[in-house]
């Protein structure tokens, strides 16, 4: 049977380096863990690491140890006997040993409870675990953690165990976010509206515009490549498909429409000078020529600000593409015909 690793898109000296480093430590028989920002493909790393070692061939064994209590994660890790508290009724094998021979991956391993991690000390140590209800098992398990805490600051507080860390941080893998990675930014959103155009089953990708590239890369995506991944597709699925992707969706939740969020009381009083009204500014002609010049000036900053690009303008103002279109058109600010709609 041939297992190919799972393949991840990258050419940026940052992303190479950690998969030469990948390709380094896989084949140790000693735990890793993986290190990285939400979205930065830690899951993905782990299965590589598994899939380039000697266990490529037995089982990978996932487990997020952010989505269970203490109580439930226990039983799920470690097993349980039959009666061993209400409702169980049969010895149930858990993770660690249905990964025995494997990899074991602990998501979100910063969350374990002090009581959780000082059993998986003595898996890692001794390769010993206990399942609920007393029967000790055996087991042979490389156990592979993922944290976007910062760890070695967790022990320090106490709220990580120190032994459990020194353990399980043989060797450390930090993944760089996307925002170190920007000349990958373009093939992956490539590689993303491509599997997306294959699921609504259109026969090709018309591309992405320059301003669109010019945003894709702009933006900090602080969810990394899971966000961009989300507004890829979601950009794809809304676009003109006969039409190069122009109008990147970043943020679903943008409208005119959008509730405003209700402004928070400050905790201390206020100084009478704080509540004091801000002196307005001067204009000339009347209320009505003051607002339209007012309205006018700022749409004329905005199409300016986004190189006369009307849908990333409408975005910029919170305002639909047909909404800024007619007040455009009121304070004839339509771009000329030369420049991008």
């Amino acid at each position: 049977m041939t297992v190919t690793p799972p393949s991840l898109l990258g050419e940026s000296p940052a992303f190479l380096a950690t998969l030469t480093h990948v390709s380094r430590v896989a084949p140790l028989e000693r735990p890793v863990l993986v290190i990285g920002e939400r979205g930065t493909g830690k899951e993905l790393i782990a299965a590589r690491l598994h899939y380039l070692s000697q266990r490529w061939d037995r089982p990978f064994v996932k487990v997020n140890c952010a989505a269970l209590p203490e109580s439930l994660l226990d039983s799920e890790l470690f097993g349980h006997e039959a009666g061993a508290f209400t409702g169980a009724t049969r010895r149930q094998i858990g993770r660690i040993e249905q990964a025995d021979g494997g990899t074991l991956f602990l998501d979100e391993i910063a969350t374990a409870s002090p009581a959780v991690q000082e059993k998986l000390l003595r898996a890692v140590e001794y390769g010993e675990i206990e399942r609920v209800g007393g029967r000790t098992a055996t087991v042979d398990v490389r156990v592979v953690g993922a944290t976007n805490a910062d760890l070695p600051a967790l022990a320090a507080a106490g709220r990580f165990r120190a032994d459990l860390l020194d353990r399980l941080a043989f060797d450390v893998v930090t993944l760089p976010p996307l925002r170190a990675r920007p000349d990958d930014i373009p093939p992956l959103a490539e590689h993303f509206a491509l599997g997306m155009v294959r699921e609504l089953q259109r026969p090709l990708f018309p591309g992405f515009t320059d301003a669109a590239l010019d945003r894709l890369r702009g933006h900090d995506w602080p969810g990394n490549v899971r966000e961009l991944r989300n507004a890829v597709e979601r950009s794809v699925a809304a676009a003109d498909p006969d039409e190069p992707l122009d109008h990147i969706v970043l943020d679903p939740f943008e409208s005119p429409w959008r509730p405003a969020v209700a402004p928070t009381a400050r905790p201390e009083a206020a100084s009478p000078q704080a509540n004091a009204p801000a002196p307005a500014p001067a204009f000339d002609g009347g209320i009505l020529d003051q607002v339209r010049a007012f309205e006018a000036s700022i749409l004329h900053e905005a199409l300016e600000r986004n190189r006369f690009n009307q849908r990333q303008t409408a975005e910029s103002l919170g305002l639909g593409y047909h909404q800024l279109r007619g007040m455009l058109k009121k304070h004839g600010l339509i771009p000329p015909a030369h420049l991008r709609p």
